[in-house]
């Protein structure tokens, strides 16, 4: 088995944008420009960029949420992109999201309990009762109670509801989860919660992480491997130590300066 359980080459993609007072005329914007990228098994690489970069069109290609252009993923060993529509059911059993807003991304229509076993009832694992007791079980790992499984979303608080996102992309036990943007809805002493209860689950269940986000200081904290972009293309890449000690990018430089309360050397100490 290969150590490499995500491998992305040349992807690309371009939207058409109209402009223009009436709209009338379009032009192009390349939301990926030859994207390559490498995960390894049991670890992390964040994707860095301001809004507009690519990183959430990079995720979401890759997942085949939405079509690319032209380019190739391999997951598991696995053409990815080329899976018929049964195979791609079976794979993204395997590959599950955490989503940004914890207040969007949850059905205010659904007790907790039903929202996290949704994938168990999707993919027919186990029956109700075996399916509870998985539920009672991720619901504990991400530090909730069994009984909060009777309750709706509206009545937990906004990191508590990241916990149950996470629950939900973890009870299928996926090799890879994508991380868009998960914390920065929060606030700050609450992120620090929610990373530490991430690194935690990846150490436990030997999950591998595609972290998208703007912030490079929520990145020293989770990732291993950092990919920063800048208007769809990746620009520079390394080992955390690497971009925090010895950016080489002026863009890097500069997302590494806005960090609050850090100067670049600040960080990189």
């Amino acid at each position: 088995m290969s150590d490499i359980l995500l491998q992305a080459r040349h992807l690309n993609k371009t939207y058409r944008q109209r402009i223009g007072a009436l709209g009338l005329k379009s032009q192009s914007i390349q939301a990926l420009d030859d994207v390559s990228l490498q995960l390894k098994r049991g670890s992390t690489l964040a994707v860095v960029g301001e809004s507009g970069s690519g990183k959430s069109t990079l995720a979401r290609g890759m997942l085949r949420l939405l079509e690319l252009d032209s380019g190739e993923v391999i997951f598991d060993g696995e053409d990815f992109l080329a899976l018929d529509k049964s195979s791609l059911r079976n794979a993204r059993r395997h590959m599950q999201m955490v989503f940004q807003d914890p207040f969007a991304s949850l059905n205010p229509r659904m007790r907790v309990g039903e929202i996290i076993a949704e994938g168990l009832v999707i993919h027919q694992i186990g029956n109700v009762r075996q399916q509870q007791d998985m539920v009672i079980q991720m619901l504990k790992k991400v530090g909730l109670q069994a009984a909060d499984m009777h309750k709706y979303p509206h009545q937990f608080s906004g990191g508590q509801r990241q916990r149950i996102g996470i629950a939900r992309a973890l009870i299928l036990q996926p090799k890879l989860v994508v991380c868009d943007e998960p914390v920065s809805a929060l606030d700050v002493s609450v992120q620090a919660q929610i990373l530490l209860l991430l690194k935690q689950l990846q150490q436990e269940m030997g999950l591998s992480y595609l972290f998208i986000t703007h912030d490079l200081r929520v990145v020293r904290h989770i990732a291993d491997e950092v990919m920063v972009m800048q208007k769809g293309k990746v620009i520079e890449q390394g080992s955390v130590e690497t971009i925090y000690n010895a950016p080489q990018q002026k863009y890097t430089q500069q997302l590494l300066s806005a960090i609050p309360g850090h100067g670049l050397r600040a960080v990189a100490a």
